[in-house]
């Protein structure tokens, strides 16, 4: 195992675990399927760090892939698919306990609202809420900054409405 290669996965993923988790647990029906989903994620960024060319962000290129195999997910789990297996638990303590606490209300309630959005929808306001930048949201979507600002607008309007008919 390239200790460069290993270094670099371990130190993404102490710095992005709790953001990559979020994006997994939008995703998901609850906390067990978005570790699956977590484990799953992690699985494909280290098997493809070693074709990390540096023509974006570190952070950029795992937010992508976090966000496309989150997208397979979805639409396996929508056709009926049961593609990932139980792998065996990756040992990190800490990822469990960046969202258990699931006690504030509202946030649920955003959180099932968001889960009602269309993908790219809920792709790009997972990205907004872990606070990247419209140009980082523009670069791993493939959108131009401006049709993100737009759309993100558009979404937290939708997201305000689902939120006062909850409540």
């Amino acid at each position: 195992m390239d200790q460069d290669l290993e270094g670099t996965f371990l130190n993404m993923l102490d710095v992005l675990h709790p953001k990559i988790f979020r994006i997994c647990i939008s995703y998901t029906k609850n906390s067990e399927e978005a570790k699956d989903l977590f484990q799953e994620v992690l699985i494909n960024i280290w098997k493809a760090l070693p074709n990390f060319k540096n023509r974006s962000s570190l952070s950029t290129w795992v937010y992508r892939i976090t966000i496309n195999v989150s997208l397979r997910y979805r639409t396996n789990l929508m056709k009926g698919k049961a593609k990932y297996k139980y792998l065996g638990s990756i040992e990190i303590e800490h990822i469990p306990a960046v969202v258990q606490d699931n006690s504030n209300e509202k946030l649920e309630f955003l959180r099932a609202c968001v889960r009602n959005l269309n993908e790219v929808d809920k792709a790009l306001i997972t990205l907004f809420l872990e606070e990247l930048t419209y140009r980082e949201i523009a670069e791993i979507m493939g959108l131009k900054e401006n049709t993100v600002a737009v759309k993100i607008k558009r979404i937290k309007t939708k997201l305000l409405n689902c939120i006062k008919d909850k409540l």
